[in-house]
């Protein structure tokens, strides 16, 4: 399979703080790579230096079959980034953001025009393509954010944490165009701190943590990787929640776990279906009646808890896997742009 984005050995330094220490990625092209880390963890840097914006210290990368530091020119006509905050001109109207967008790529005047009604459209901000873009609301500036990454209808898609501050609502349907976009090919890598995100999106993650990455595969390959499935029971009559849970020592030999509530007992399993058929077997035999029996895999926060030494507060008892503090964060937008976005809004407001 064609490779759209490939990155070998990445390393960026701030002062004393090693951002990225030796980054590998590997994306084929019409694929999702998720990219999950801690804060500080190294994604939006590791982004930056893909997208052109920043130098690494060390390493290479090619994005669209285009080396990132001999090449800018083409990596930034084949890519598309939406960074962590929406970067429109709330000044201006939707139309005109997308259409100053278009003229900055090189667009004439009317297919600039024409892209910016047709992203309208297609992101349901037609009736909204008129008014200034101040007056969205935090979900529709989201979209006009990622409507005008696809102005030149880029081959790869950066797309740094999306989504975040969004109500559900909006996120949901900010994951639905993130499909449609790449069941039409685009290659997207994009950085979450939203594990559900990444479950649903992405066709592979990586877990970078301390510059690092520290583990990679599927969803599935990651779940497996922190314990693999377990079997909970939660009896009718409480009464009868230590037979249940004799039943469940016998599997293995080990205590089952509790619930927080105190009613449900778990326990780890290795033989799968024949554990279950037995477990099941056994809570007939001695009467147990249950109101659950479910058999559970580990979710994805589970997985990036475990994989970065972290608990559920943040804190990092075990002093493994421990979050590199942040470096210094510059804006997103090219210098370029900033410099030809007071010039162009004029032209394009004409």
């Amino acid at each position: 399979m064609e490779t759209a984005i490939r990155a070998a050995g990445l390393r960026k330094r701030y002062g004393d703080h090693q951002a990225l220490n030796g980054v590998d990625l590997t994306v084929p092209k019409g694929t999702v790579l998720g990219v999950l880390g801690p804060n500080g963890a190294g994604k939006t840097t590791t982004v930056r230096i893909l997208a052109t914006l920043l130098d690494a210290d060390e390493g290479t990368a090619e994005v669209a079959g285009y080396d990132v530091r001999t090449q800018r020119r083409d990596v930034q006509r084949s890519i598309g980034l939406t960074g962590q905050y929406a970067a429109v001109d709330e000044q201006l109207s939707g139309r005109e953001n997308l259409r100053m967008v278009g003229m900055l790529q090189r667009l004439t005047r009317r297919a600039a025009n024409r892209r910016a009604t047709e992203l309208l459209e297609r992101f349901e901000l037609a009736e909204a393509g008129d008014r200034r873009s101040g007056t969205y609301s935090g979900g529709m500036r989201r979209r006009l954010d990622l409507a005008a990454s696809l102005v030149a209808d880029p081959a790869v898609l950066f797309l740094d944490e999306p989504t975040t501050g969004l109500d559900p609502a909006s996120r949901l349907a900010l994951w639905a165009m993130i499909r449609e976009q790449v069941a039409a090919g685009v290659t997207i890598l994009l950085t979450t701190q939203y594990l559900e995100e990444a479950d649903q999106l992405a066709d592979r993650i990586v877990v970078v943590d301390s510059g690092r990455v520290i583990a990679e595969g599927t969803s599935d390959e990651l779940k497996r990787k922190v314990g693999g499935e377990r079997l909970e029971v939660r009896p009718a009559d409480p009464a009868q929640l230590p037979a249940a849970m004799a039943v469940l020592t016998a599997l293995h030999g080990e205590d089952p776990a509790l619930s927080e509530d105190g009613r449900c007992a778990s326990v780890r399993l290795s033989a799968g279906t024949a554990d279950l058929a037995a477990a099941a077997a056994e809570l007939g035999r001695r009467g147990i009646e249950v109101v659950d029996f479910a058999l559970r895999r580990p979710s994805l926060d589970e997985v990036f808890l475990n994989l970065t030494g972290q608990n559920p507060t943040g804190q990092n008892p075990t002093g493994q896997g421990a979050a590199a503090k942040p470096g210094p964060v510059a804006d997103d937008t090219p210098q370029p742009l900033l410099a030809a976005r007071e010039d162009l809004k004029e032209r394009s407001l004409a």
